[in-house]
């Protein structure tokens, strides 16, 4: 399925997304999580940032 949803953003206006993946530590547990979003370019450092 990663295959796919890649591919899928290759063509068109889909150039102008990531895909980022960010590690997120769980307040209660203290495990870590891996949470992934699909957005802009321009927003990409601002979303490692928060």
């Amino acid at each position: 399925m990663a295959k796919k949803s890649v591919a899928s953003l290759q063509k068109g206006a889909g150039k102008g997304h990531t895909k980022v993946i960010k590690m997120v530590k769980s307040s209660k547990t203290g495990s870590y999580s891996f949470q992934e979003d699909v957005i802009p370019n321009d927003m990409v450092k601002d979303y490692f940032k928060k």
